[in-house]
């Protein structure tokens, strides 16, 4: 079947951020009804033990799961089947008296974590955030020497992994101003949010083994949105000598489809070259199809709202605007095969963080830290209020999509987080 020839009879496909071309796997419920697979088509999301009988019979095993590890576990290939499937179901007026029935609007679902996550590991690979938070602490040196050989990432909290629309609780923690003698305990102060991609990882691999550069988008079984929530105060006292933790691991939320390399493939592009004088990649880190091909033509956008602006019907004031292209120094294959270069296993369902990207636009920063400066240059919102970093009942919601002449629209849905009072 050839793109040309996709048209889905579902009016709502067309258009929206969930065409036949898109077909991104979620898990849903409805009411009482346990979760299940389903599919994003337009408007609405296909109940996919609903249409067992027209699937192939072999798939429903993990398909009928209430997670979808073990069916990301088959790899590209039963991925690129079902999809394939489903785009002749949705597309075939022969098929829709049988398929039509199982479509559940959007709004009357509840959308859950896709995956039982076994490990999220964050990295930090978008250079420009990376070079802009190094300003505020080393002015002269914003770099450290290793970020431009190493990808640079830690291990994050599985557990506090949540879908699109939880509710941020306000973190307590250590902080201690820079002219106090200890610190206090209390909640955090400079809340803020981190616009980063989510990797979902399909096929793992052996302990002891590790995943080549060239076979890193085999393991890759789709993308998602991803906030990683983070207490600067906190982290400013708690990180060194070893890194992120309590400013880190009270909530990371995730939009809740996995978008699949295949929808995505009409939207990759070369990585940026390298600037003159930085050291090429060695060679584990370093692929010819990743050079050409590595870049993802993935647009991304983050909007505010407060508690003021909602009760007054003031539209979202838009923070961020760029593009993934545009802020990733290593790519998705990079970090994968840096990530298993000791023989670290990676297991189905995993989850990999991009670390916060940032355009060197002024009108692509990913982060709060980042537009304030570090908070002394609090921005002016559409309302008039003020803003450095978060305050309770703020809403951030991240957006992702691809399009191009000649393409259709592929969309990430949103991931949607708004700021509640510390415990």
């Amino acid at each position: 079947m050839t793109a040309d020839a996709l048209k889905s009879w579902v009016e709502s496909a067309e258009g929206s951020d969930f065409p036949i071309e898109n077909l991104p796997l979620g898990i849903f419920s409805v009411g009482e009804r346990r979760r299940r697979a389903g599919v994003a088509i337009g408007d609405y999301v296909l109940d996919l033990i609903g249409i067992a009988d027209l699937l192939d019979e072999r798939w429903m095993e993990d398909l009928s799961q209430p997670v979808l590890n073990a069916w990301l576990a088959r790899g590209p290939g039963a991925q690129a089947e079902l999809r394939e499937r489903l785009q002749e179901l949705l597309s075939d007026e022969r098929y829709r008296d049988d398929v039509e029935p199982e479509l559940v609007g959007q709004t009357e679902v509840r959308m859950h974590l896709p995956c039982v996550v076994g490990d999220y590991t964050d990295f930090y690979i978008g250079i420009h955030h990376a070079t802009n938070v190094g300003k505020q602490f080393r002015p002269d040196n914003p770099l450290l020497p290793n970020y431009k050989y190493v990808p640079i990432g830690y291990h994050g909290r599985a557990s506090s992994v949540r879908v699109s629309g939880e509710p941020v609780i306000r973190p307590n923690g250590q902080r201690k101003a820079p002219d106090a003698e200890a610190p206090e305990y209390g909640p955090s102060r400079r809340l803020d949010y981190e616009l980063e991609l989510g990797i979902w990882i399909g096929q793992g691999n052996d302990l002891g083994s590790c995943i080549p550069i060239g076979e890193a988008g085999e393991h890759i079984a789709g993308y998602c949105l991803l906030n990683d929530w983070s207490a600067r105060d906190v982290q400013a006292w708690e990180y060194q000598p070893l890194g992120p933790f309590l400013a880190k691991n009270f909530l990371t939320s995730v939009s809740a489809w996995i978008v699949s390399p295949q929808a995505l493939a009409p939207f990759r592009k070369p990585m940026p070259p390298r600037p003159d004088g930085d050291p090429q990649p060695l060679p584990y880190l370093d692929d010819e199809a990743d050079r050409e091909s590595g870049g993802l033509g993935i647009q991304l956008e983050v909007t505010l709202t407060t508690e003021q602006m909602r009760r007054q019907g003031v539209a979202p004031h838009v923070l961020s605007r760029g593009s993934a292209d545009a802020a990733m120094y290593w790519s998705a294959a990079q970090i994968i095969a840096h990530h298993t270069a000791n023989g670290c296993n990676l297991q189905p369902g995993d989850l990999i963080g991009t670390g916060t990207l940032s355009t060197d636009s002024e009108d692509g920063l990913g982060s709060l830290l980042e537009i304030s400066r570090g908070g002394k240059q609090p921005i002016e919102l559409t309302s008039g209020e003020t803003r450095s970093f978060l305050e309770d009942g703020d809403e951030i919601v991240l957006r992702a999509w691809c399009e191009g002449e000649g393409t259709a629209r592929i969309g990430f849905g949103e991931c949607v987080g708004r700021v509640v009072g510390a415990s």
